[in-house]
């Protein structure tokens, strides 16, 4: 095997040039391809993780996946069929909550914390906005919401501190010309009235969001709303967000209230993301088939060049096997040596885009490109370049390989 690797770098070497010229591709596709995919699967890392830290993973609502069986449908099962049923009048809410989170506590490595969200309108200086207001223990608002990182003014600890404090988006206070301090009145549908002290502004750079959302103590949203020892909702954290499509069919199974992972909630982003993706991967992957045709014309080169070589050699006992190993061992050498000068350039590439900064609309300070340093697009990246060698290399090996001695022989003669 040592002397089929010194023939295949002798046949390299003597045609320098074009070899360099087909390594450089391999270089080159290698780089370009680790820097792209660095940045598209960064770029995929950081939106997901905003998309995760600024959501619940999963959410439990006050509603069912599956309406409830009625009675008629059970006793005459497959015979009737019930439509246009109306639900009682009752106070919405998840039954039994405190059971719920209970259960959910003693699951390892899972975080929960009950909700009551309704709308209402806030008035100030005669300006009426509506809002959602949501109301939370605010001792564990941190535990299940991101929504602490991102105060301009004051703090979840002084919404702690004062149960008749709230916490408004930056953007609605400035529509409102309201400041941190003031009291504000908010008023439910059902024409109760409840005055609020501004303890914290946030700004998370959603402007829905920032305009339309508003966080208060759950004990005075539920006075103000006019359901006591009501929640509609509890929002659960895990420790690993990529668990929570499992566990919220578990969670769903055992409560039977609707339980919603974020993956399923924005299943339609994920599958935008998964597409991106393959023709990102499609692209740049173009750069190195590319590369490969080098490859493949040089090694083709060097066959047209070597027949009389390749009959000599086999005129010496050389198999066909071993004729064509000598020019796979050919596109294997490109390929390492592709890999070894690309990555590190690869590498270079990625901390030159990792020092580029912008600013995207609305946002007061610069951001950084997000990459990604993961080993998986660094072994993809070397393992589809040397793929792409080998397989360059295929074609001209095999018809080396079929080079009959005594016509070359005959024809030099």
């Amino acid at each position: 095997m040592r002397l089929l690797a010194f023939i295949a770098l002798k046949h390299l070497l003597a045609r320098k040039r074009q070899s360099i010229v087909s390594l450089m591709g391999i270089v080159l596709g290698v780089a370009f391809f680790l820097a792209i995919a660095s940045l598209m699967r960064g770029s995929e890392d950081d939106f997901i993780k905003r998309l995760v830290d600024n959501s619940p993973h999963i959410t439990v609502s006050d509603e069912y996946r599956v309406p409830r069986e009625q009675p008629a449908e059970k006793l005459y099962k497959g015979a009737v069929d019930v439509s246009n049923v109306k639900p009682l009048t009752e106070s919405r809410g998840i039954r039994g909550y405190q059971k719920i989170l209970d259960y959910l506590g003693a699951l390892p490595d899972v975080r929960s914390s009950p909700v009551l969200a309704g709308e209402a309108i806030i008035s100030f200086a005669g300006q009426d906005k509506g809002v959602t207001l949501s109301g939370m223990v605010p001792e564990e608002i941190k535990t299940v919401s991101t929504i602490g990182d991102y105060m301009v003014e004051g703090s979840l600890e002084d919404l702690i501190g004062n149960s008749d404090g709230i916490l408004i988006g930056y953007m609605l206070a400035r529509n409102i010309s309201v400041s941190l301090g003031d009291t504000i009145n908010l008023a439910a549908q059902n024409g109760k009235v409840r005055a609020f002290k501004i303890v914290g502004i946030f700004k998370t750079g959603r402007g829905n969001y920032d305009r339309g959302q508003a966080f208060a103590n759950i004990k005075r949203v539920q006075a103000l709303l006019g359901r006591p020892n009501r929640i509609n909702s509890i929002l659960v954290k895990l420790g690993d967000p990529q668990e929570a499509l499992a566990l919220s069919h578990t969670i769903e199974k055992v409560i039977g209230y609707k339980s919603e992972s974020w993956q399923e909630s924005s299943e339609d982003l994920m599958n935008t993301i998964s597409i991106r993706n393959k023709i990102m991967y499609t692209v740049v992957s173009a750069v190195l088939v590319v590369a490969a045709f080098g490859i493949y014309n040089v090694i083709s080169t060097v066959v047209m060049e070597k027949h009389r070589d390749i009959a000599i050699l086999k005129s010496m006992g050389f198999r066909s096997e071993d004729i064509q190993i000598i020019f796979l061992v050919q596109g294997v050498i490109l390929g390492i040596a592709g890999n070894v000068a690309g990555l590190p350039l690869g590498c270079a590439l990625m901390s030159a885009l990792q020092t580029i900064t912008f600013r995207p609309p609305g946002s007061s300070e610069p951001i950084a490109m997000p990459l990604s340093w993961g080993w998986e697009q660094f072994a993809i990246a070397a393992s589809f370049a040397l793929c792409a060698a080998i397989a360059a290399a295929f074609l001209p090996a095999h018809k080396a390989s079929k080079v009959q001695p005594v016509d070359i022989l005959r024809g030099g003669l």
